[in-house]
């Protein structure tokens, strides 16, 4: 289909309902249930941004940006950038060794209910058979439909399938190209590079006081629909500069033409925005390389790396530890979210050894305490403890030092789940609060049995004023959070 004839099918779309593009009506929108119970999935950032393998997943824009490390490093590697451009890497990104149903197979390994595969990052090539562009995966590069090939995997497995869309940041991500004779301009190229936003590369401020042309708005919005009609995803996972004020009234035609394809397919789906591009309760937030402080009642998410650097594959990827990870997905569960983790592949397709590594550990952890995770709610506080997380995007930098005495905690069927988030060489904890009230008077609920998931440890407890005091017997060596099962009479 044409742009055109996709613009004109949303509109009838749009038309038909039940939701209409105002925020009134997108205000009806309920969280999917199933997304609620996931609370772990996989993000996948693969793309041309892997062959140069440095920095990170912005090399197609720091390329450009005369002085930038990017820039030197290009020059001395690759030459003159009129001569050797972005596009010239997609012939590199071969993924001659790309197998969707092994890395499908990983990802539940690791424990995970969802995927997000990238279906198009900033630099604009699409990782999917487009009929709006030449320059995507399955005609170049891979010649590969790779996020159709994602897709049936998944549903082997089944895994929930999202998609990420990245577009809205392309009006500008070539920008620094303009300032000298790099190639974007060639005719030949546009397709990839299109009509870039001349503006301040080093001034964020510069690029949201240029709204998106109606032109990109329209395109964007094209290729959304293309994609949900095509793979049907139950998320479309969107980058921050869709909080551009340019964007608001193709968020809200989006937003109803999505909803509307998922009641005639009769599926539950959802959008994730980051700050505050969707009204409250229209879509699902997420949060990026951070956490919140406490309980938010709507479902919420972080997305995250598994390496601290770079989303994208990078020759010096520093990765974070599992437990690390484990550790945050406890946090982020207890407070009524999921961990969207990322992996970054290399360009022939394969998964590093860390990354499979760090999947592999999680999912073993999921394996003994998935229980207190998957399909749990939130419970009355989120947790205790001196440990307090900072709240908002990129404050992962480092890892927390949790002590004995931090706790997090999730609710099913009258059980308290109690995460020790550093358990004790002594084996004992005092859970704070769940300490008897009203001085064992009726109306004071009752704990009826305590059990530690995965370790056949004898259990004992009692409750008093203060705390319920729980002693493990024998010794549990571990760097990973421990469950405790709390059975509530």
């Amino acid at each position: 289909m044409t742009k055109s004839e996709i613009l004109a099918t949303v509109d009838k779309v749009i038309s038909g309902g039940p939701f209409s593009d105002d925020w009134k009506s997108l205000s009806a929108y309920k969280t999917p249930k199933w997304y609620e119970a996931a609370k772990f999935g996989i993000f996948i950032h693969w793309g041309v941004y892997s062959v140069p393998a440095f920095g990170n997943e912005w090399y197609p824009r720091n390329m450009y940006i005369q002085g930038s490390a990017e820039f030197e490093h290009h020059v001395k590697t690759y030459g003159q950038h009129k001569d050797f451009g972005y596009k010239d890497f997609i012939p590199m990104f071969k993924g001659e060794k790309f197998d969707a149903s092994e890395w499908m197979s990983l990802f539940k390994a690791a424990g995970a209910k969802y995927v997000a595969p990238v279906a198009e990052h900033h630099d604009g090539f699409q990782m999917y058979g487009s009929d709006l562009s030449e320059w995507n995966a399955a005609k170049m590069g891979p010649c590969r439909d790779v996020v159709g090939e994602l897709e049936a995997a998944a549903a082997k497995e089944g895994l929930e399938f999202a998609l990420s869309s990245h577009r809205a940041e392309h009006c500008w991500f070539f920008n620094g190209g303009l300032d000298f004779d790099s190639g974007i301009t060639d005719p030949r190229s546009i397709g990839l590079y299109s009509e870039q936003q001349p503006g301040d590369v080093n001034s964020s401020q510069d690029i949201y006081a240029n709204p998106p042309s109606r032109e990109h708005c329209e395109d964007w919005l094209a290729r959304l629909c293309e994609i949900v009609d095509k793979y049907r995803p139950k998320i479309v996972f969107f980058d921050w500069w869709i909080q551009n004020a340019g964007f608001k009234p193709y968020l809200r035609k989006f937003a109803a033409y999505y909803y509307n394809r998922a009641a005639q397919w009769g599926v539950e789906v959802a959008i994730n925005y980051k700050y505050r591009a969707f009204p409250y309760g229209t879509a699902v937030l997420d949060i990026e390389r951070g956490q919140l402080t406490g309980i938010r009642p709507k479902l919420w998410q972080t997305d995250t790396a598994a390496a601290r650097n770079s989303w994208g594959y990078t020759d010096n990827n520093d990765f974070k530890r599992p437990e690390e990870l484990v550790r945050d997905l406890v946090d982020i569960v207890s407070k009524n979210g999921c961990l969207l983790l990322n992996v970054g592949p290399r360009p022939d397709g394969t998964i590093t050894e860390e990354d499979k590594n760090i999947l592999l550990d999680i999912g073993k952890w999921l394996k003994v305490n998935g229980e207190g995770i998957y399909g749990t709610s939130y419970w009355e506080v989120f947790g205790e403890g001196p440990t307090n997380i900072a709240q908002g995007s990129f404050t992962d930098a480092a890892p927390l030092e949790y002590t004995s005495e931090d706790f997090r905690f999730t609710y099913k069927d009258a059980a308290v789940y109690a995460f020790v988030m550093n358990f004790p060489k002594d084996g004992k904890v005092a859970v704070k609060s769940l300490k008897r009230d009203f001085d064992g008077r009726a109306g004071d609920c009752g704990v009826k049995s305590v059990t530690v998931l995965g370790h056949d440890a004898p259990v004992t407890f009692n409750r008093d004023a203060e705390a319920l005091h729980i002693e493990v017997e024998g010794e549990i060596r571990t760097d990973y959070p421990v469950c405790f099962r709390i059975e509530i009479d």
